[in-house]
């Protein structure tokens, strides 16, 4: 794990070799917030080639914009040299880099809670751009231009709604101006890029609140248009007292805890079905919307590159987040297989998320927890007995007929009705004797 005593002694080192150095951004900013920072960085006035020289292990990720990693005690620390910025012409990157003053190298950074620097060895925080003065007012404010800053990298606009969600922050009038006039920009961000900053919102402190700035700022029209739809479109009172639909995702969203990535993003996608199912009969339903709403999740899931394993993961727990109405009902079979499932645990979770959020009984997930403990705590049923090529045995013909054999043996295992291979073997025997269903006998 990245250490201050570790950071602190990199930048000791480029001192003593006659180089200003300082701890800077994020690290300082969470410091001075009594939060542990998750890395630390060190801006200097060294070149790249003076830290490659002062220190054995580096590894040069970013010389052509100033940036080495020194490697202490196997963690690796980012080492930049101070340095602004010719004009960004891909929305991205710079076109030209030039070494420059401390004051200069926080002047070109984003927000002025991450353009704060830290001499670990006085304690002495160097502001050039208010920094100190914002972390008090507990305020996101782009440094100087906020238009600029947006029009360098416009993913900094999504950045901006993190940040304000991660700390519990207001993002300043003048920033989230330029950043609801400058939102469309977005479009021009890469997929990877967008996906990850939604990522860390979903599964960060707050997602509930970062899910309202998306929303206040006009961005989720933009990078989840199938969320945004959800505003507006009404349910049932007597189920969803709390609203509308897009409420209702904001409020599942802030029940959970500490949640996968595949959790928090179906969370967030359960109901993007609603919107087009919605019909008002003798109710308003929202009839096959987990369908339509799995259907639209693997879009979302795909648009933004996530991996496939993610895709399908968040597919699966979209297309069953309604099955709960059925569990108490199920017959034991199919029951100890949903609650074996690899995806169950996070389905389970979807599930508290969603009652939580609505009407609030939660006595099918205590009934789901107590069914669980109950088999937890009895011998584990025998492995599973037969296989295709055991029916094949019987002289039944390859094709469906062996799935519909091996199925009901494999129902009858998990209910406890045959636990032994020669009791397998039988009633597989007598089901092979029989027709298959659908067929017709007639007299010879």
């Amino acid at each position: 794990m990245p250490s201050a005593a570790a950071a602190s002694a990199i930048v000791a080192r480029l001192r003593g070799a006659g180089f200003e150095a300082y701890l800077a951004g994020g690290c300082v900013r969470d410091a001075l917030l009594g939060r542990t920072p998750a890395d630390y960085d060190v801006a200097t006035a060294a070149t790249p080639e003076d830290v490659c020289a002062l220190f054995c292990k580096t590894v040069r990720i970013g010389a052509a914009f100033g940036v080495v990693q020194v490697i202490a005690d196997g963690v690796p620390y980012e080492v930049a040299t101070f340095r602004t910025e010719g004009p960004y012409h891909d929305g991205r990157r710079p076109s030209s880099v030039r070494y420059a003053t401390a004051e200069e190298d926080a002047r070109r950074r984003d927000f002025t809670i991450n353009g704060l620097f830290w001499d670990p060895e006085t304690g002495r925080v160097l502001d050039f751009v208010g920094g100190e003065a914002d972390l008090a007012a507990r305020c996101v404010r782009a440094i100087g231009d906020p238009a600029r800053r947006f029009g360098e990298d416009g993913l900094r606009m999504l950045r901006a709604v993190r940040q304000a969600a991660e700390l519990a922050f207001v993002i300043a009038p003048e920033t989230a101006g330029a950043l609801c006039r400058m939102r469309e920009g977005l479009r021009a961000i890469s997929a990877e890029r967008i996906r990850d900053e939604l990522v860390r919102i979903v599964t960060g402190p707050d997602p509930a609140r970062g899910l309202a700035l998306l929303h206040d700022t006009g961005v989720l029209d933009v990078v989840l248009p199938e969320v945004a739809a959800e505003d507006g479109v009404p349910q049932p009172e007597a189920f969803h007292p709390e609203g509308d639909v897009l409420k209702h995702t904001r409020l599942a969203l802030g029940m959970l805890r500490a949640p996968s990535v595949a959790l928090a993003m179906a969370t967030l996608l359960h109901d993007v079905g609603k919107p087009e199912t919605f019909v008002r009969a003798d109710r308003i339903r929202f009839d096959r919307h987990d369908e339509v709403g799995a259907a639209r999740a693997q879009a979302v899931m795909e648009r933004l590159r996530f991996p496939r394993r993610e895709v399908e993961r968040v597919v699966a727990l979209v297309r069953q987040h309604m099955i709960f109405k059925d569990v108490p009902r199920m017959r034991e079979a199919r029951l100890r297989r949903l609650l074996a499932a690899p995806e169950f645990p996070e389905l389970l979770e979807l599930h508290r998320a969603d009652c939580a959020a609505s009407h609030g009984d939660l006595s099918t997930y205590a009934w789901v927890r107590a069914r669980q403990a109950e088999l937890a705590a009895t011998p584990p049923l025998p492995p599973r007995l037969l296989s295709g090529d055991d029916v094949l045995a019987l002289g039944v013909p390859p094709g469906p007929r062996v799935g519909e054999i091996l199925g009901v043996v494999e129902d009858a295992r998990l209910e406890g009705r045959v636990r032994t291979r020669d009791e397998a073997l039988v009633l597989a025997r007598a089901l092979a004797g029989e027709p298959a269903p659908g067929t017709r006998t007639t007299d010879g």
